[in-house]
């Protein structure tokens, strides 16, 4: 694995979740970086959120971050403020990192309160943690209903040396951004602006983590954050160092961003939704988040079933504008629909081995306008029901 120089890890089971299970993690840089981050767009927006939001606000840099799963401390009021700024005054002292300059974040239910003594009690082992700690561990402290822990790594070369990129998330449920459905944590060891890091984030993030789809829920907590503290000693600063850094980033944020559909709650299919020929790119991304969303859709791609129909339907509620002669359907390359009729032959024995693979794409054409998207998206199963109904138990 390509670690980023200057940072070490953290994980414990600090008993946030049930008996045995990794549950809070920190990550430090051994010098201040520089931050970015892009965060949920739900009203109710988790006390954490709220906490880098204002911390990211001044430009200042930050030395890590503090993550816990198992509880969200979102909907807990000024309480749930207040607790969040102890567990880093908590973490900052054991860890030796100033307060102000760790990132929180949190995962889990809704609606409870820290147990501020059980954070107390943990920070001790948490700071022993951090001499031997791993990426891995701090991915695996992040989980909630994830059944594997998500971690993309990437490095490339420059005149004056090697870069390495590290991301990290978690995500199964809870899935369908207007921004991004899950927590990440970017890590970097190249020098650059504040300014074009954010920039380049909020670019990369829009094209990867905000075009997944598994249930159409948009959580409180959602956050990316990334951090680059120049330990590498290459600097960023021409166009062609900035589009190499760039195209990185992406790799490795499309890599994390297919992990998280892969890994859906009860989901056994990814569904490449390919959406081209729309008046423009807010509608194409209409028609494929009608058909990510659809629960027939993405029921039948449970079920292995080329129903095309459903597809069809979806886009044509979808609300984007188009005409339905002009609509062409392609299901793993095979061409299912134009002209508003089926094509002719036995499409159902066609698409058989098609949708049965794990990864199947479905290409949606609604014209000749320069408007096109991508968007990732599980099927649902009868296993996602079951995971939700007894999330709490």
């Amino acid at each position: 694995m390509h670690i980023p120089k200057g940072y070490r890890f953290a994980a414990v089971q600090a008993g946030l979740k049930k008996p045995g299970k990794f549950d809070l993690g920190a990550i430090v840089s051994d010098v201040p970086a520089v931050a970015a981050g892009v965060f949920t767009t739900n009203k109710f927006k988790a006390a954490p959120v709220l906490q880098c939001r204002e911390m990211l606000a001044d430009g200042r840099k930050m030395s890590g971050f503090l993550v816990n799963s198992g509880q969200a401390n979102a909907c807990t009021g000024d309480l749930g403020r207040a607790n969040c700024r102890e567990t880093l005054n908590l973490a900052a002292r054991a860890l030796d990192v100033p307060a102000d300059e760790l990132l929180p974040a949190s995962t889990g239910v809704i609606g409870a309160q820290f147990d501020l003594a059980r954070w107390e009690a943990a920070m001790p082992a948490l700071a022993q943690s951090l001499e031997t700690g791993t990426p891995e561990l701090v991915a695996r402290a992040i989980m909630t209903t994830d059944t594997v822990h998500k971690l993309a790594h990437a490095r490339f070369g420059m005149p004056s040396g090697e870069v390495r990129l590290l991301g990290m998330c978690k995500g199964a449920g809870m899935i369908s951004p207007n921004m991004a459905t899950m927590l990440s944590f970017i890590l970097c060891d190249a020098d650059i602006s504040a300014e074009a890091w954010q920039t380049m984030l909020a670019d990369c993030v829009n094209l990867t983590i905000n075009r997944i789809t598994v249930d159409g829920d948009m959580s409180t907590n959602d956050c990316v954050m990334a951090l680059a503290n120049g330990a590498s000693g290459v600097a960023i600063e021409s166009e062609d160092d900035y589009i190499a850094l760039r195209k990185h980033l992406l790799g490795v944020l499309e890599e994390l961003a297919y992990k998280i559909v892969m890994d859906a709650e009860g989901g056994t299919k990814v569904a490449f939704i390919q959406v081209s020929g729309a008046k423009s790119d807010a509608d194409a991304e209409k028609v494929a988040r009608a058909v990510g969303n659809s629960p027939l859709v993405k029921t039948a791609l449970f079920g292995s079933d080329p129903n095309w129909g459903r597809i069809v339907c979806a886009a044509g509620y979808s609300g984007a504008a188009f005409k339905p002669e002009d609509l062409v359907l392609k299901i793993g390359g095979i061409l299912v629909f134009r002209n508003g009729t089926p094509e002719p032959g036995d499409m159902d024995g066609l698409l058989k081995p098609i949708m049965q693979e794990r990864d199947i794409v479905i290409h949606i054409d609604i014209g000749d306008g320069p408007g096109s998207t991508l968007l990732l998206a599980s099927d649902l199963s009868r296993d996602y029901v079951s995971i939700n109904a007894d999330y709490r138990s």
